[in-house]
């Protein structure tokens, strides 16, 4: 760190005050005004902040730069993926050294029906480019796509992009046989769009004044914006919903949900000017997920059992009565998915804080044989999903299998054998070798005697002794899990001998519905326990030092960070807050704003319920700050970001400054504002390369594990 006597000053924000007046409290909130980024004071203070981290962490560019160059070398940059068949074409995307974005192609499969072996150096004869992402983001800072979606017959291609990060986005249509784009005329769109069987009318969403898609749209390709129709239009503030095509290219589905209700929309692609058919009514607590197959729908919902079960349907089913049980719900084991094919049903579960794959062979009439198999993976700890499969007559499924020291890999599974073939596995340059490396599963035990799942991996030879520098990572939100999974960055904390943990924390779904239960609304208080406790255990067990411990989070990971240092600052030695959710409290209040109505079913409604707000008000991390010791702490966000606005790490960072004892030369306090990204931060594969070297760096710094070994 720099000495005193240069040590650069934070900016200090100036205090506003406004209060907050809710059940009989009032609460005095001073920096509420950073919120308005039309300011031209708001935007100076956050360049003051951007300017006061680079100068305390100037001494790290060199760091920087080795981490930057240690991802760069061990990416393949010039690359290709696996092609995937869709009806004649093989589709693929290839990335190329020295440029940013991915470029989306396709050869025509021509007299032979076998999956192409295609070179990444290589242009394959017959190439036709759908997509340059370098040529679209060419003059733009960021560059990202809301969909991707080429027509039934294969002659059009309809994207959505969006050149600022706030997730609105402008649609364009292209000819394939020409390259020219034909319709510009929709923008300010959302995710998603589908395809008429004829391929003359696309539907999109819109979304409302608090980001919300709550509208769905048809539009004639070649028409006016103005004469596009209404088809579809969601009231009820809690739902969000996507448009998308089914596997068969036979329905355009409309799939609504709020956090514990959903309801499925359909209409077949043959009659786009046709009425959407409701699968099943929603009913309160209901969830459910359809895949249509040949005559049947496929359904995975939880109306009899919380951890789901598989039903059938006829094709034209309106009711739930209309499901048939084919596969009952199990304590535990936690379906969360199914796709069907005209032999088989693929059914995504997860069991003892791990996913699998079961499949299911159907009979000529398309009814289930028996309880089919389960696809074997053999590591500790792994992730297995389904990839990219949009041909419905197969026998063959492209699976992707992966841990924490196994790149990601695509196989293609016989579905009737259930034999597996590597088709590829992601190139890790520079000598990587996974045997250089170990992975353990270790369970923590949480206050309430709760065992809660850690993946763990850290190179060869590193012991449990006491002495390991030390990552914990963590979500605990939405029911969404995070899986094992293998990271090219990650390598640059294993080769300086830090040890790296994943806490499966309830909040998150790595242990069925009831993990995710104890972990939100008035249990949401387990999420910041069980990840001090995970803490804890990597200490007791010797794997990680006691003072060199660090932590990390995004999103709701950012608020899990802002929670747990204020439980446990001495626990830390360093943490980064991500895009962080820490003015929770102040948030959910307001429900013009996207996080909000639609949350009070995963956060509770402190509008209407002062116990939620008591909760809330008790764990928020901007309003319980303490006035103690914390350790480093790194905030980054983004100014254009809708999901969590920048001004709530903006806000913390000040009130932080402003509360804790620590001495920033030892224990800075910085925040980093990408001023034009959103929620995910940078989007030039180099540029993210950059932001997360960056972060490591700091990290790596504070840890005292700057070294390879």
């Amino acid at each position: 760190m720099t000495d005193s006597s240069s040590r650069p000053t934070a900016p200090v924000a100036p205090r506003r005050d406004t209060v907050r007046s809710h059940h009989g409290e009032d609460v005095t909130d001073s920096y509420e005004w950073l919120r308005d980024k039309t300011d031209p004071e708001v935007i100076a203070h956050l360049e003051a902040e951007n300017a006061y981290t680079e100068a305390v962490t100037s001494h790290l560019e060199g760091l920087r730069g080795r981490i930057f160059t240690e991802i760069k070398e061990r990416t393949q940059q010039t690359d290709l993926t696996v092609p995937v068949r869709h009806r004649d074409w093989w589709h693929y995307t290839r990335t190329i050294e020295g440029q940013q974005y991915g470029v989306h192609a396709r050869i025509a499969v021509g007299d032979s029906p076998d999956r192409p072996v295609l070179d990444p150096g290589v242009v394959p004869q017959g190439e036709q480019i759908l997509l340059d992402g370098n040529a679209e983001a060419q003059g733009q800072e960021f560059f990202s796509l809301g969909a991707y979606d080429v027509s039934a017959d294969g002659e059009l291609l309809a994207y959505a992009v969006d050149s600022s990060g706030d997730e609105r986005f402008d649609l364009r249509i292209k000819d394939l046989s020409t390259g020219e784009v034909i319709d510009e005329a929709v923008t300010g769109i959302g995710y998603g769009t589908a395809w008429s069987a004829d391929s003359s009318t696309i539907f999109y969403t819109r979304v409302d004044d608090a980001w919300r898609p709550h509208q769905v749209w048809r539009h004639e390709v070649g028409g006016s914006a103005d004469e596009d129709v209404l088809v579809y239009q969601e009231d009820d503030e809690r739902f969000w919903m996507g448009i998308g095509a089914s596997r068969d290219d036979r329905h355009i589905m409309i799939g609504l949900g709020s956090k514990n209700t959903s309801e499925v929309r359909l209409l077949p692609s043959e009659d786009p000017t046709g009425e959407f058919r409701v699968v099943a009514p929603r009913e309160e607590g209901v969830e459910y997920d359809v895949d249509p197959a040949g005559d049947h729908l496929w359904v995975v919902h939880n109306k009899v059992h919380r951890d789901f079960e598989l039903a059938v349907a006829p094709l034209g089913a309106t009711s739930s009565e209309q499901w048939r049980t084919v596969i009952e719900g199990e304590d535990g084991i936690r379906l969360s998915g199914v796709e069907a094919f005209s032999g088989h049903v693929v059914l995504s579960l997860r069991e003892n804080g791990l996913t699998q794959l079961q499949i299911l062979p159907l009979s000529v009439d398309g009814r289930p044989v028996g309880r089919g198999y389960q696809v074997p993976v053999e590591e500790e700890v792994y992730t297995i999903e389904t990839s990219s499969n949009p041909t419905y007559d197969t026998d063959a499924l492209l699976v992707v299998i992966e841990s924490l020291v196994t790149p990601s890999s695509v196989y293609e599974l016989d579905l009737l054998s259930g034999a597996l073939e590597l088709l590829k596995r992601q190139p890790v340059l520079g000598g990587y070798d996974p045997d250089d490396y170990q992975q353990h599963r270790l369970w923590a035990t949480a206050s309430d005697g709760t065992r809660v799942p850690i993946s763990l991996v850290a190179r060869k030879g590193v012991t449990p002794d006491g002495t390991n520098p030390g990552l914990i990572y963590g979500y605990g939100s939405y029911e969404i899990s995070i899986d094992p999974y293998f990271s090219v960055s990650r390598l640059s904390y294993l080769d300086r001998g830090v040890v790296y943990a994943i806490a499966h924390i309830r909040g998150g779904g790595e242990m069925g519905r009831g993990w995710y239960e104890q972990g939100r609304l008035e249990h949401k208080t387990n999420t910041f326990t069980d990840f001090v406790s995970c803490a804890d255990e990597l200490v007791e067990s010797g794997w990680v030092a006691p003072d060199r411990l660090a932590a990390e989070g995004r999103s709701a990971g950012g608020l899990l960070m802002g929670a747990i240092l204020n439980l446990a600052p001495e626990r830390f030695r360093v943490v980064h807050a991500g895009v962080a959710f820490v003015d929770a409290l102040s948030t959910i209040l307001d429900p013009t704003l996207p996080l909000t109505v639609g949350e009070w079913e995963e956060w509770g409604n402190p509008l209407e319920s002062a116990e939620i707000y008591q909760l809330m008000r008790g764990y928020t991390p901007y309003e319980n700050i303490r006035a103690v010791d914390y350790p480093a702490i790194l905030a980054t966000t983004g100014l254009n970001d809708t999901r969590v606005f920048f001004v709530e790490p903006a806000k913390w960072v000040a009130r932080l400054r402003e509360t804790v004892t620590s001495d920033p030369a030892c224990a800075p306090i910085l925040l980093k504002t990408e001023m034009v990204a959103g929620h995910g931060g940078k989007t030039g594969r180099y540029d993210a390369w950059h932001e997360v070297a960056f972060e490591i760096a700091f990290m790596l710094d504070q840890l005292g594990a700057t070294q390879t070994s």
